[in-house]
């Protein structure tokens, strides 16, 4: 609970105040039985009315005084517990907002959800009882137990001799709930992930016919949340009917022998009215506990779940240094140098037997990573570039090795957002893994991609071209080797300023309710209509979207569902080109679009001054990329232009002719 003090700092004034008002209010209470038996004693047993006039008026005075202190104390509970329930959930959207891709991964988002709404609820709701109720109940019994001693001594020890009894039974009982509450707020983030799957899955569901398995699956894990909660519920009430039996049995003890001391003179009438008073409102109390209970009980919890992500740390997105991270290289290299060694041989037959494959199949056909088979054994795939003052060449040697030479370099300039910049990107040596994984996802990865020119990567699933792409945003950082820009190392370039300058286009398009003008203003927010209007122009959605009777004020539904799916991958590019980024990342971003549309829009990206990123599967947008990679398994197998790989790898041709056919791969290869 000690995260809820740590917030409470700013609010502690009111949270004072509260329990000022709460403590003027109990002490007027406490002071009531006490002056009923005042009446009956000294007025109504001596018909003496004066003195029940005078002690009725300080009580009147008394309760007015207690209400107005009970209105000051609630509105003071609760305006700390709503600042407290603001701040918790202001921290909560700050920390999730701040979370790398690896720490992200560690909750689930159904998770984050619950921890930002119900959790933080929970904690606010309990403030405010414990600021009302919580701290006044044990007081109440104290204050209770202390003024029935001063009443009647005799009497007053058979109240306070339950209530220890009646301490330890709910201090017992509250350190049990908590574990069982802790598990209950675990069984509602999965309902409500099952829940959220649901309603973003609907459409799937319909068509798969899955409404009924999806049906069960929530009712089973409703009902075990459901059990769960009935289970620590029904523990928490438990205490009620323990404290009934315990106050009633100490209630007929004072009745019993209070009678035996009227009779002998040794207590009053009034005496015994003010004990039972007093027992009656311990009973009352302690009977609240087993509300107070539940509700401390899922307060721990749920503050236990909020410190999980306040607390969360950050080493996940340590930054090696690059001497770490060469000393590591060699390590990672001589691990996947024993596993390639283990490896059979027979690639190349391998390769031979996907003849008829697509580009899934042909990338499986080959299960060692390795330089994809070239048309002679000495062959060296060579491409170079003059730009600035700069001449590089890459080589691809048979055997697999990769090598670059580099004349003269220019100057290095980070990002420096000017217009028309382009950056180059460079990895060297990048091996990577995501956290709590052995696998490797990316293997020494060695290339250029050269300023203001295209780059397309290809792979088969799982070969690690988003990966690639991740890594290139800076949301993993590489286990070894380093990646570049312009020369420096992404590692000390400040995460705000790398991506300002970043367009990028995920796989998973994500759309947000609003306007189509808002969700491309949404990648700059300064971004004028016209600015908006070319980006979409250049994206090819901007025909779509002046035929709508709305135009660019056009709402969109919940994650674009009212666009198609090519539609929702051409307003995603339009929403990364309005940034006029120096580098533009675009993972299978056209996989919707139709060949033409899909020629049109390569063709205006080629003539961006940016530099671009393609992550594709079709051969149609290799054509257009200035280099092509290929990756299999996590390696860089092959590197060059269109016409340099259907020359060079084995591979690429077998790739082109599962898209254009046999025949037409046989007419280049005879042009050529």
């Amino acid at each position: 609970m000690s995260l809820m003090f740590s917030f409470l700092k700013k609010y502690r004034v009111a949270a004072i105040l509260a329990l000022l008002m709460m403590l003027i209010e109990l002490t007027l209470e406490l002071i009531q039985p006490y002056l009923i038996s005042k009446i009956i004693d000294d007025g109504i047993s001596k018909q003496y009315m004066p003195s029940v006039l005078l002690w009725g008026g300080i009580l009147t005075a008394g309760t007015v005084i207690a209400f107005i202190a009970g209105i000051f104390s609630s509105f003071y509970a609760s305006y700390a517990s709503q600042g407290l329930g603001y701040d918790l959930r202001d921290a909560l959207y700050r920390k999730v907002q701040s979370f790398s891709y690896s720490l992200f991964g560690q909750f689930a988002t159904s998770s984050l959800i619950t921890r930002l709404t119900n959790d933080v609820t929970i904690l606010q709701d309990m403030l405010f009882m414990g600021l009302r109720f919580m701290l006044r109940m044990p007081l109440l019994v104290i204050g209770s137990s202390v003024m029935a001693l001063i009443v009647n001594v005799k009497l007053g020890l058979l109240l306070v001799v339950g209530v220890p009894i009646l301490l330890l039974f709910v201090m017992a009982i509250m350190k049990r709930a908590a574990r069982l509450f802790e598990r209950v707020q675990r069984r509602l983030d999965t309902v409500n992930n099952v829940m959220q799957e649901n309603l973003t899955g609907m459409r799937l569901i319909r068509v798969f016919v899955r409404k009924q398995h999806e049906r069960k699956r929530f009712e089973q894990h409703s009902s075990e949340l459901m059990n769960d909660t009935v289970s620590a519920l029904r523990l928490t009430e438990t205490t009620m009917p323990f404290i009934l039996f315990i106050m009633n049995a100490s209630i007929i003890a004072v009745l019993w022998f209070g009678h035996r001391d009227i009779l002998t003179g040794s207590a009053s009438v009034g005496e015994v009215v003010a004990i039972i008073n007093y027992s009656m409102r311990t009973m009352g109390a302690l009977s609240a506990f087993s509300m107070i209970v539940a509700s401390f009980s899922r307060a721990r919890a749920s503050a236990g779940r909020m410190d999980e992500v306040l607390t969360a740390e950050e080493a996940a997105t340590h930054v090696m240094s690059p001497h770490d991270r060469s000393e590591q290289a060699h390590e990672v290299m001589a691990q996947a140098d024993d596993k390639a060694t283990a490896q059979p041989n027979g690639v190349n037959a391998r390769l031979d037997q996907a003849a008829a494959s697509d580009v899934e199949t042909a990338f499986k056909s080959s299960e060692q990573p390795a330089i994809a088979k070239m048309q002679d054994a000495s062959a060296t795939v060579q491409s170079s570039a003059i730009y600035g003052d700069t001449i590089k060449q890459d080589h691809i040697m048979a055997d697999g090795t990769y090598s670059r030479s580099q004349q003269k370099k220019r100057d290095l300039v980070v990002l420096p957002g000017q217009a028309g910049y382009a950056a180059e990107v460079e990895l060297e040596g990048v091996h990577f893994r995501y956290p709590d994984t052995e696998r490797p996802i990316l293997t020494d990865i060695s290339f250029v991609a050269r300023a203001g020119r295209m780059t397309a990567v290809m792979g088969a699933t799982g070969s690690g071209k988003s990966s690639l792409m991740q890594l290139m945003l800076r949301l993993y950082n590489p286990n070894a080797g380093t990646l570049r820009i312009d020369g420096q190392d992404i590692a000390s370039i400040p995460e705000h300023e790398l991506r300002s300058h970043i367009g990028y286009v995920p796989q998973e398009i994500v759309l947000f309710t609003g306007t189509i003008r808002e969700n491309i203003a949404w990648g700059n927010e300064h971004a004028t209509l016209e600015e908006i209007q070319e980006a979409a122009r250049i994206a090819q959605i901007h025909d779509t979207i002046v035929s709508l009777p709305a135009g660019y004020e056009t709402r969109l539904g919940q994650r674009g569902v009212n666009l198609s799916g090519g539609q929702k991958q051409r307003l995603s590019i339009a929403r990364a080109l309005v940034r006029k980024p120096s580098l533009l990342l675009l993972d299978d971003s056209t996989s919707a679009l139709d060949v033409r549309t899909e020629a049109k829009l390569l063709e205006e990206l080629g003539q961006l001054s940016c530099t671009t990123v393609l992550i594709t599967q079709k051969i149609s947008s290799t054509i257009r990329a200035d280099k092509v990679l290929l990756l299999q398994d996590g390696r860089l197998i092959a590197e060059g232009g269109h016409e340099q790989l259907l020359q060079a790898s084995e591979l690429y041709r077998r790739i082109y002719a599962s898209q254009f056919g046999e025949e037409e791969l046989q007419h280049v290869e005879g042009i050529h």
